[in-house]
């Protein structure tokens, strides 16, 4: 049961039920009855224990038969019987008070350890931030080289064709004219697929930082419900 669902009708229905049973009236015991965290029902527990304490009648002061020889013993007696409601219900309030310090500590440990996880989070996703960056660099080299690769290859094919085709009727330097086009060809090739590679290299870098924020998010979703619980 949430903590705005417990009313003090129902921790006083439970206190009064575990009463009735002969059984102790605890913090711990109510809280298995109506659930919700102890701070709620401590609160209502307080005032149904403040409701329902019945003033101590203290016993008619009177002689025992046996006169005066048993009087002080009658007294200090009557004394304690007098006392014994106010220090039962001070034993149990200190009882109640030591289950919500227990709780709090608990609450405490669990903030920390949630501290814990996010700056480890945090630290692994600045990191996976500062590779992808270093490979954005290096991809956009590769691709500068690329192009001028490209250019420097397209620029010697086109000054060898025209010496090639200066010279009619030389069928062995049209057969290397072909043979040098051919490689240059597998060159752009195999460069393509380096660029292709970086740029698969990059997809998987995005996705794994997008699959790091998702789980601060969630970190610091948990954080937040923790402290709102507290």
């Amino acid at each position: 049961m949430a903590d705005q669902d417990i009313t003090y009708d129902d921790v006083a229905a439970a206190a009064a039920g575990l009463q009735d049973d002969g059984s102790p009236v605890t913090l711990e015991a109510v809280r298995a009855v109506v659930g919700g965290s102890p701070n709620a029902v401590y609160k209502h527990l307080s005032a149904w224990r403040l409701a329902t304490a019945k003033p101590v009648e203290p016993p008619r002061a009177e002689l025992p038969e046996a006169l005066l020889s048993g009087l002080a013993e009658w007294a200090l007696q009557f004394a304690h019987d007098a006392g014994a409601a106010e220090r039962e219900a001070l034993a149990q309030s200190d009882a109640d008070r030591e289950v919500l310090a227990a709780v709090g500590e608990e609450l405490e440990a669990e903030r920390d350890g949630l501290r814990t996880e996010l700056a480890d989070v945090t630290g692994a996703r600045d990191d996976a931030l500062a590779l992808l960056a270093e490979r954005d660099e290096t991809i956009e080299r590769l691709n500068a080289e690329l192009r001028n690769a490209r250019q420097v290859a397209m620029d010697a094919l086109v000054s060898k064709a025209k010496d090639q085709l200066a010279i009619e009727g030389k069928d062995s330097q049209l057969a290397a004219l072909r043979a040098e086009i051919e490689r240059n060809v597998a060159a752009q090739a195999a460069e393509s697929d380096r660029r292709l590679a970086a740029e698969m290299e990059l997809v998987g870098a995005t996705t794994a930082r997008t699959a790091l924020e998702s789980e601060n998010a969630e970190l610091r979703k948990q954080l937040e419900a923790a402290r709102s619980k507290r």
